[in-house]
């Protein structure tokens, strides 16, 4: 049996037909050139600007890559100045550095100056009377010495006149001498001992160091004498009778006389 389907307004176009008529309106429209005329336009067609923003992008673009070309020069130029500045920086603590080293040496060379300069001070020695002359030579005879002859030697010296001490040395004695009067007598730092005698006055005492030429008595006419003089020795000991030459004694330590 069959069944037949009226038509009607609101009876849906099947699939074979809707295929049909759109295939024929492409085809019409191709005839006609509507699809070349609005296609290709529809195509092409770039959206609107202020749609997408594409041409303020661009613009902003190239301002941006000159800014960033502007601040990459700059921080160029900002590394190559904090490199100049830590260069120069460096070099004024080297040269800083080098100064100081060099002040440091001349220092070194002048403290090492004064202390030469002063060794050769205190090694030095000197006559115990200035501008003098021995008057009474050592090992003279006569009836004056209770020993038979001088135990030393005799500067020419008014009573008064600065007696030095020849050399550096610490006191051992300072006073009265039985017959020398007032006399002081030195350990020199060589480790031989001098005697100054028949002193007026004594300027130092018992454990002074003393110098090359400081003074320390004046001379007079204490003790056995016959007139005011300096008595002059150079002993091995700080005892009588260790006396040796006092001429050559000074003379071996520089001294003209």
């Amino acid at each position: 049996m069959a069944f037949i389907c009226a038509t009607g307004k609101h009876r849906r176009p099947s699939r074979t037909k809707r295929t049909t008529a759109r295939a024929a309106s492409v085809a019409a429209l191709t005839t006609t050139g509507v699809i070349g005329t609005l296609a290709a336009p529809a195509l092409a067609a770039e959206p609107a600007a202020e749609q997408t923003g594409l041409i303020p992008v661009v613009t902003l673009g190239d301002s941006v890559a000159e800014q960033i070309d502007a601040q990459a020069d700059a921080q160029k130029q900002a590394a190559e100045e904090a490199a100049r500045k830590k260069a120069e920086e460096v070099a004024r603590k080297k040269a800083a550095e080098k100064a100081e080293k060099e002040r440091e040496a001349r220092k070194a060379e002048e403290r090492a100056a004064r202390a030469a300069a002063e060794r050769e001070r205190l090694n030095r020695y000197v006559t115990p009377i200035s501008g003098s002359y021995i008057s009474t030579g050592y090992k003279a005879g006569g009836a004056v010495w209770s020993s038979g002859s001088h135990t030393g030697v005799d500067f020419h010296a008014a009573s008064g006149t600065a007696v030095h001490a020849v050399g550096s040395g610490t006191v051992v004695e300072a006073g009265w001498g039985g017959s020398y009067g007032n006399n002081i007598v030195i350990r020199m730092n060589d480790g031989t001992y001098t005697q100054y005698g028949h002193l007026s006055s004594l300027a130092v005492s018992v454990g002074q160091t003393v110098t090359p030429g400081q003074q320390i008595g004046l001379s007079g006419a204490t003790g056995n004498v016959t007139g005011a003089h300096l008595h002059f020795e150079a002993r091995t000991s700080a005892e009588y009778g260790s006396d040796i030459d006092p001429v050559a004694y000074l003379r071996s330590h520089g001294v003209n006389v």
